[in-house]
């Protein structure tokens, strides 16, 4: 277990947001070995450990196949060239996201359509789903729903899947930043017909570069996905049965995360000890994130609201401590999807001025925490004071 005890530690220092260091260097001995070993045995794509890896992440899904390929962004991407979308496709996806999520809609051919969130799990509202379906189901084909499991808890997939029976819609779960939590005590991975999930470093499960990884229980799906991030190969490397994509994981890559999961569940317990700890010195303070009781997150990050979002983020930033804003603009607000917005979507508006991260890791002590809640509590104070 991930030491809690208190530390000597300068209250002014700079703190890290995601401390990888103190992660690297509990795991060293076994990520040199494991990278030492593929070094020996020279298969830098496609090795052995890729394989290997893939077979545990399903395990831990709950699911008979995963495809690892180079990129959570090319995960999704995957996911929607193997269910065939295109041209005259609507893909609703929430507006309340990172660009990745909207961007590979585009490159598939596809149109976005962004849906509100809900207030408290930022997640997609099953409600204005269904009226973005109607809205648009006169002029393009609904086809597919995106569904972020944002900051490492779960959308509501039971209420999604409702509104995807009626339209006929795909369900693609991008749990970019869930891998580890569970809804109903089924894993990530397993919650929806496509889970594309992400390994970059800042992730709960992360490598030392891009990397990602699709999941899923469907045979036909997952050799097509297997086609697609390999060029689109068939029997055969020169054999080309559609187009495809150059997104394999690099065996380095899945040796590193190899390591990691060799303390993945006891991080989890960890970066859930940091969430109560802020649960019960922020409550009243801010609003802190909901918890639902049939979940489990992943904490890929502790975000809190407040209106006095951008004092705070000043004044802990002169404090040594580091903060996010995840995020600043919602995409149906970017300059590059100005032509799919249809008009005002209120609660991803008013989150994007009021949320603020902060640091969270599984290597926080007691007295990083409290430093922290210290400072929130000490700033606001001030600033109401004014």
């Amino acid at each position: 277990m991930t030491s809690t005890a208190p530390r000597s530690v300068d209250a002014t220092s700079p703190m890290p947001f995601v401390d990888l260091q103190a992660q690297q260097a509990r795991l060293k001995p076994a990520i040199d070995e494991r990278m030492a070993a593929v070094l020996h045995h020279g298969r830098y794509i496609m090795g052995p450990e890729v394989l290997e890896l893939e077979t545990e992440l399903a395990a831990r899904a709950g699911v008979r196949y995963s495809v690892t390929c180079a990129s959570g962004t090319d995960a999704i991407l995957i996911a929607l060239m193997a269910s065939g979308v295109g041209p005259g496709d609507a893909i609703f996806l929430p507006a309340f996201t990172f660009t990745a999520t909207a961007e590979v809609v585009l490159t598939a051919g596809a149109e976005p359509v962004f849906v509100d969130v809900d207030p408290d799990s930022f997640n997609i509202d099953a409600g204005d789903l269904e009226r973005q379906i109607e809205r648009v189901g006169d002029r393009l084909r609904p086809r597919a729903v995106i569904a972020v499991d944002l900051f490492g808890v779960p959308a509501p997939y039971d209420a999604i899947d409702i509104v995807a029976q009626k339209y006929g819609l795909t369900i693609i779960s991008d749990a970019a930043q869930s891998f580890g939590a569970t809804s109903r005590n089924r894993p990530a991975g397993s919650l929806a017909p496509i889970t594309a999930t992400s390994f970059f470093p800042a992730k709960p499960l992360g490598c030392y570069g891009d990397g990602g990884a699709l999941l899923t229980n469907d045979d036909a799906l997952a050799e097509v996905m297997r086609s697609i991030r390999a060029h689109g190969k068939g029997s055969g490397k020169y054999d080309i049965v559609r187009a495809g994509l150059n997104s394999r994981l690099d065996t380095l890559q899945a040796a590193v995360l190899l390591a990691k999961l060799t303390v993945f569940d006891d991080e989890l317990v960890s970066r859930r000890r940091v969430a109560s700890r802020y649960d019960g010195r922020l409550r009243g303070l801010v609003k802190i994130p909901i918890r639902q009781n049939d979940t489990q997150g992943a904490w890929a990050q502790y975000t809190i609201q407040t209106d006095n979002r951008d004092a705070l983020a000043d004044g802990l930033k002169a404090r040594g401590i580091p903060t996010a804003i995840y995020y600043p603009r919602p995409m149906h607000q970017q300059p590059a999807y100005a032509e799919y917005s249809y008009g005002p979507l209120p609660v991803s508006e008013r989150l994007a001025e009021r949320v603020l991260s902060l640091p969270m890791h599984p290597y926080m002590d007691d007295t990083d925490i409290d430093r922290v809640c210290d400072a929130v509590e000490s700033l606001l104070s001030e600033i109401s004071a004014t």
